[in-house]
């Protein structure tokens, strides 16, 4: 029997993503919050007792990352034997001699768990701590130029957000759906016009004119079901999504 040595907390949701069974529920980790490479470092030598100092192993981690980046690059996979990385490009090409187009086809990084980090699952205890309070939550968004899911975003094109009680309702002047970029904290808003789709657990965008970089989504409702909010609440996609 495995021996427990970690534990994960988790609240149910509505099932929105799949219309079998109007009954179930999907569970959402309670994460705390993101740590940084820092952060870790920080604890290896404070709880897991690294032999180097924190500055050190931040210093090669990072130099390791680098290079990493730099290899994918290259079109070469990654293994660590705890996550691998591999270069992917998707798109259609419509005949032998098309070449790669920017505005057709797209590169991606893919990451996947690796056999010494599946080998750690055995030993988490996950405690649903029940229904998640009635508020609203988004569970998936998809790009719907590249198909891709909780990944990459196409400025200009259509984004589908699925979630419970996302509808864009209410008059304070905070409703509406925001993309934040992560490295300026600048908002910004989709126009109410580039709403195409504004339902309960379905809401379909125009992706505004965003630069590339990496962007928070977040959807900013009064809408609760029965009535509408004295104030509005906030619903966040908990991944980045990415403009190249």
């Amino acid at each position: 029997m495995a021996t427990i040595l970690h534990r994960i907390k988790a609240y149910l949701y509505d099932n929105v993503l799949t219309k079998d069974n109007p009954n179930d529920f999907t569970a959402r980790t309670a994460s705390e919050r993101s740590l940084t490479v820092q952060q870790i470092c920080q604890a290896a030598v404070s709880r897991g007792g690294a032999d180097i100092s924190a500055s050190s192993m931040e210093h090669a981690t990072e130099l390791f990352l680098k290079e990493m980046a730099y290899q994918l690059c290259d079109g070469f996979s990654v293994n660590t034997g705890y996550f691998t990385a591999s270069t992917t490009i998707r798109g259609v090409f419509d005949s032998p001699s098309e070449t790669f187009n920017k505005g057709k086809h797209s590169i991606i990084f893919q990451f996947n768990q690796g056999e010494k980090l599946r080998a750690e699952i055995p030993n988490i205890e996950v405690n649903i701590l029940g229904v998640a309070e009635a508020s609203a939550v988004i569970l998936q968004v998809t790009d719907v130029k590249s198909g891709s899911v909780n990944d990459l975003l196409t400025p200009g094109r259509n984004l589908k957000i699925m979630g419970s009680k996302i509808k864009v309702a209410g008059d304070d002047a905070s409703v509406g759906i925001y993309f934040v970029d992560t490295a300026t904290q600048g908002r910004t808003k989709v126009e109410q016009s580039d709403i195409v789709t504004n339902n309960p657990s379905e809401v379909m965008v125009v992706i505004p004119a965003l630069a590339a970089g990496s962007y928070i989504i977040e959807v900013l409702t009064q809408y609760s079901g029965s009535q509408t909010l004295k104030e509005s609440r906030t619903a966040t996609l908990d991944k980045q999504l990415t403009v190249e």
